[in-house]
């Protein structure tokens, strides 16, 4: 009998979901805060250094700086800068939505330090000597020009250095310098049309006054941000560059646009597959899907969390991933269903079965998350952050989610009978009176001798591997300037270019380079690279000319030797932490074997990455790191999921006794998870096409990575990894004689187990 009052609970939380997220979802994504990369604006990393030799960096320098840098960017008129203080001697300034970037740069890096001096360059007054929060922009009252008056602390010590100053005619100038530098000097700049110096007005009396005018032939705008940096407080420190990416708004907009398309695509291609191979069971896995995504970009507003074009990319992959618990369960719940399980018993057993299998996969793929997170630069620590948050909430939403829901169909008895439903053909189903285990079914790759042909992918793989060393050896890598050091800069024109052009309007300023790159389906993109790391005089020159021309400023990143040697440090420790935690948690959940097995597959995963971006010449920047460790996640997924069910045939056997006993069990457990496999990969391609297709460029060499990953990740997990295991344990057993499987025995009965 049919439960309607379940089918209504069902539809009642399928509308309140779907109200919830139409009614909400258009607040949380305008409340959600844009990265640089999606929006525009400049992200530049300080090293701070003393302004003198011996004098110390503390904490509280950096600090004070820092509570300095921030007083500026009020100033600017930046809402919610990201400001982070970094290996106790760096501070990285994140300006998203900033108009003028080169204005902010100036702003950012100036020390503010405001002296007064004779015509030798004698300090007379300095910052110090002026009232904290006195500087305010006024106007001349004779000429009426925008000028800075400050208040000084000593109204005495004023008049005597006016007094000084004065006694010293014809040379009775008053020199106001802002950051005055070794080797300045009056005598050299008062000769020049634009000197360094602020002004030099001459004292004509002692000055017996508190208050001091200070002119400079001043804008509005100039004057305004002269008074309201000198209020912000001078730097105690200097301010070296060593890293900076600055994205102009038409790049931010076109990027989010089409990585919004592209997610839509894949997305959609997602939803399609699972309703099309799992029927009902794909229609809850829709709708639990959809919720993960709304939760996620809930989840984001509440963190506060910064969305990056590679957390866009986080997410999207999410998707692909998250489909793989749905696909575990519900395998699990159709192999029930063959045996003869009623569908409620097959429902109860299928998702006890697999929540360990899922457990065990979304730890090891977090761990790379984690590691991603803690080694990453800004963007990087976006996309892990995006990762660790889906890993969670689809854990959530795929097993206790798609539970309830799934939950209440199964219970409302309608589909009692009805086997098409879920997935399964009738003449697929066995009586129960047969008494066979899941393990006992047959499958479409019975015919598949996986451990015969150990020797044949083993010498494939050796082959590509040895091709792999040779190509890297000869073509090395085409390091990107996050690990090379250097400037790149890439300009957008919706007319397209040409590096003849290029050339020329870079020879007209003097900013010539020989490493020019048009691309895009109209060559509407150009990238120039530059091998020194310029300064902010040659990228605001670069900015403002090519702007005027194309209407839209380039975007320039620079890197520092300094930085492009610890990034490469960075990363090769993130893959061997990495490595090491899934060995750790792998031997410890399973035996020391598989997680050797797997650590293999691993390597031999992002080898092959690594060789393919060797010989195709594709850039190796930050993010390919990011693919490479979202693919050491998912290959070690995709592994712990063969090696679970390998686990469960080795209790079956109980003993083993031969080689042959062995084989056996490898075999049977590839040829009952290779549907999983594909199936999962299959969702996960999508994404990643989509992705690579129609997404931003910038992240285009990021999809390739991921896409040679999945398919390298899916083949070392079914041909490389569990053979390499069996390898071993055949070893083991010719030391042993008999080994004895794991002692927990699998119950099986016809009662729905919870």
């Amino acid at each position: 009998m049919v439960k309607r009052s379940r089918i209504v609970a069902f539809l009642l939380v399928f509308i309140v979901l779907a109200a919830t997220i139409g009614t909400t979802s258009s607040n949380i994504l305008s409340n959600i805060k844009l990265g640089l990369d999606l929006q525009g604006g400049f992200e530049v990393l300080y090293e701070v250094k003393s302004l003198e030799d011996g004098d110390e960096i503390t904490e509280k320098v950096v600090s004070d700086t820092a509570t300095a840098l921030d007083k500026r960017i009020n100033v600017i008129g930046v809402s919610e800068p990201n400001i982070q203080i970094e290996n106790s001697n760096r501070i990285r300034v994140q300006l998203a939505g900033v108009e003028d970037q080169a204005e902010a740069r100036e702003l950012l890096s100036a020390q503010a330090n405001l002296t007064f001096r004779d015509v030798n360059d004698e300090v007379k007054l300095s910052g110090k000597d002026i009232k904290a929060g006195s500087a305010t922009q006024v106007f001349d009252s004779q000429t009426n020009n925008p000028i800075v008056s400050v208040e000084l602390n000593d109204q005495k010590k004023f008049y005597e250095v006016t007094q000084e100053i004065y006694a010293n005619y014809p040379n009775n100038q008053l020199v106001i310098w802002m950051d005055f530098e070794e080797g300045d000097s009056y005598a050299a700049e008062a000769t020049k049309a634009e000197p360094k110096f602020i002004s030099a007005p001459n004292v004509n009396e002692p000055i017996n006054s508190s208050t001091v005018q200070i002119e400079g032939n001043f804008t509005l705008d100039e004057a305004k941000n002269l008074a309201e940096l000198l209020n912000a407080g001078s730097l105690p420190v200097k301010l070296e560059e060593i890293y900076s990416t600055s994205v102009g708004a038409s790049f931010g907009e076109k990027a989010l646009n089409e990585t919004i398309f592209a997610g839509m695509i894949g997305i959609a291609l997602v939803f399609l597959f699972m309703l099309v191979f799992y029927r009902l069971p794909g229609l809850v896995a829709v709708i639990t899907l959809s919720t993960y995504i709304y939760l996620i970009l809930l989840v984001f507003d509440w963190m506060n969390g910064v969305l990056t074009l590679p957390g866009i990319a986080a997410l999207i992959l999410g998707v692909g991933m998250a489909v793989d618990a749905n696909i575990i369960t519900y395998e699990r719940i159709k192999e029930e269903l063959k045996i003869g399980r009623p569908v409620e018993g097959a429902f109860q057993v299928g998702n006890k079965n697999s929540f360990m299998t899922i457990l065990d996969a979304n730890i090891t793929t977090l761990l790379a998350g984690i590691v991603l997170f803690s080694f990453g630069t800004s963007s990087v620590k976006g996309f892990a952050t995006m990762l660790i948050v889906s890993i969670l909430l689809s854990f959530i939403t795929a097993v206790w989610g798609s539970r309830i829901l799934l939950g209440l169909l199964v219970k409302s008895n309608l589909l009692n009978g009805k086997p098409g439903l879920l997935g399964v053909k009738k003449e697929e189903i066995h009586p129960i009176s047969e008494g066979l285990d899941p393990l006992d079914l047959t499958t479409k790759f019975d015919r598949f001798d996986f451990v015969a042909k150990r020797k044949l992918f083993f010498s494939i793989s050796t082959i590509l591997i040895a091709a792999g060393l040779v190509i890297l050896f000869i073509f090395k890598l085409n390091l990107g300037i996050d690990f090379a050091s250097g400037t790149r800069m890439e300009i957008l024109s919706e007319n397209g270019l040409s590096q003849q052009e290029l050339k020329e309007e870079l020879e007209s300023i003097g900013m010539e380079s020989d490493n020019i790159v048009i691309s895009g389906e109209q060559n509407e993109i150009g990238v120039v690279r530059y091998t020194d790391d310029l300064g902010q005089s040659d990228i605001n020159e670069l900015k403002s000319h090519f702007k005027e021309i194309y209407g839209a400023e380039p975007s320039i990143s620079t890197v520092s030797p300094v930085i492009g040697k610890e990034l490469a440090r960075n990363a090769l420790y993130a893959v061997a932490i990495a490595s090491i935690g899934i060995i750790l948690y792998v031997t410890v959940r399973f035996e020391i074997r598989m997680a050797v097995a797997a650590i293999v597959a691993l390597l031999h995963d992002a080898f092959f990455i690594i060789a393919f971006f060797s010989l195709t010449r594709l850039e190796v920047d930050i993010t390919f790191i990011a693919a490479v460790l979202t693919i050491v996640g998912y290959s070690i997924n995709d592994t712990i999921v063969t090696f679970d069910r390998i686990r469960e045939n080795l209790q079956k056997k109980k003993k083993l006794k031969s080689n042959e006993d062995i084989a056996e069990v490898v075999n049977a457990s590839l040829r009952q998870t290779l549907a999983r496999s594909v199936a999962t990969v299959i969702t996960v391609v999508f994404a990643v096409v989509a992705l690579m297709l129609f997404g931003s460029s910038s992240i285009s060499n990021f999809s390739i990575a991921l896409l040679v990953g999945l398919v390298s990740g899916t083949y070392s997990s079914v041909f490389i990894a569990a053979q390499l295991w069996y390898v071993l344990k055949c070893q083991e057993l010719k030391k042993k004689g008999t080994i004895k499987t794991f002692k927990e025995k699998r119950e099986w009965s016809d009662e729905p187990q919870v």
